[in-house]
């Protein structure tokens, strides 16, 4: 096989095939450890890979037309292509608009947008990985804790999976409507807890520490797995270049610690020369991980999150906290910085009024972009990629931010009021 687990702290190896998440011998989380070096060989090293990948760019082939599975070697080399579960997802776009340039100062900002994914955020890039790894094991049972994006992405996928049933656990009266709907309406046993999502967390993997459930929270190192191809997907559509910073909110801390496991595979492997710096963003509500930071990563904080707009974040216990932290430490220069409710709110409006709907979540990022320009930490001149994890869709209860609100103007059923109002 070309891949085995391996544990982030003892470094002990574990069958890929085995139903695990965390190290059997010290309990830390686990990584799928692909042999890069066999990789690099069998496909004839970065320039064949490069070829490979944009050869596959606009196929119809299933499932190379997915913006996962069109780099299924470096993803899951051992998945056999029939387990693939795929709707297809990614292929999302990289946005550059001057005007939401100029009002982040910035000479060149791109935000990718994961919010195009079937479910409308970047989790689908991740459950097409989990899912279709749990099809390949042959579970019968699936299930998650979440904020409301992870619910939706695991009802969706397993859906499409004949024999393979569903289990949400939410927070009751935390996620939008919109993420709830999606869950329901995909089928999924949807149960609203009382407690936040850390409780939830507890939960779930209670639960499938006593069932046969398989877990797919960002624990699960074969979800991980998917959510490279963000980064992946990035350097393509910059022509395999890379950029100088990635901007990236983060709540528990997995698409952190994917985008880094990805872009360092990447250079293993010779498709990019160099590492960016990676700009971790969390709110001000429910920053543990930018505490951990502020310390110098000598404690893991945990906090109670606080109510925020950016709810799908809410997060006071990240599960890929050490997974995160070493990767902001490999990449020198990373930073980790928290936003306060004004700014990730003003933040969202600049994106929507510049015609990118993107969720509270990708304000955080736009808003911690803004202050590390203040810092003067991202210089202006430095090309930056702004991950938006979801579409502004799912959040329609989060208006426009204060003064500049744009709401609807009553007005009679009459041209000349319309003429009025439109001041011609």
């Amino acid at each position: 096989m070309s891949s085995t687990l391996r544990c982030i702290a003892c470094d002990a190896r574990h069958e890929p095939r085995e139903v695990r998440y965390r190290c059997a011998r010290c309990d830390d989380l686990l990584e799928v450890a692909h042999d890069l070096d066999r990789i690099g060989r069998e496909h004839g090293g970065g320039d064949a890979l490069r070829e490979l990948f944009e050869a596959r760019l606009g196929s119809r082939e299933r499932p190379y037309h997915s913006g996962v599975w069109r780099y299924h070697e470096v993803i899951l080399p051992d998945l056999p292509l029939g387990d693939v579960v795929s709707k297809p997802e990614g292929n999302t776009s990289l946005y550059r608009v001057e005007a939401i340039e100029r009002a982040f100062d910035a000479a060149e900002l791109h935000i990718k947008h994961e919010g195009e994914n079937p479910t409308l955020s970047f989790k689908d890039r991740g459950m097409t990985a989990g899912v279709s790894w749990a099809k390949h094991l042959g579970m019968a049972r699936v299930a998650c804790a979440s904020t409301g994006d992870t619910s939706a992405a695991l009802a969706a996928y397993a859906a499409g999976v004949d024999g393979l049933d569903a289990a949400v656990l939410l927070p009751r009266g935390k996620i939008s409507p919109e993420q709830l709907a999606q869950a329901l309406a995909y089928g999924a046993t949807t149960l609203a807890v009382d407690g936040d999502f850390d409780v939830c967390m507890r939960l779930v993997r209670e639960l499938s520490a006593a069932h046969p459930v398989y877990l797919l929270n960002s624990m699960n190192p074969f979800r991980i797995e998917g959510q490279k191809a963000i980064g992946l997907e990035v350097i393509q559509q910059l022509g395999w270049r890379v950029p100088d910073w990635f901007v990236i909110p983060v709540g528990n801390a997995g698409n952190v610690s994917a985008l880094g496991k990805g872009l360092i595979e990447a250079k293993a492997l010779g498709l990019i020369d160099r590492l960016p710096r990676i700009a971790a963003i969390q709110a001000e509500a429910a920053d543990p991980f930018h505490r951990s930071f502020l310390g110098g990563f000598r404690e893991r904080v945990t906090v109670t999150a606080r109510p925020t707009a950016a709810s799908a974040i809410r997060i006071g216990a990240p599960v890929s906290h050490d997974k995160a932290r070493r990767v902001i430490e490999r990449f020198e220069g990373s930073v980790v910085r928290a936003v306060g409710e004004d700014e990730l709110l003003e933040a969202k409006t600049i994106a929507d009024r510049g015609g990118v709907a993107v969720c509270p979540n990708s304000g955080v990022a736009l808003a911690g972009l803004r202050r590390l320009r203040t810092e003067g930490v991202i210089g202006r001149a430095e090309s930056v990629v702004v991950i938006a994890t979801a579409h502004g869709a799912k959040f329609s209860q989060v208006a426009d931010h204060g003064e500049a609100a744009n709401r609807p103007r009553p007005v009679a059923a009459e041209l000349d009021a319309i003429v009025a109002a439109l001041g011609l």
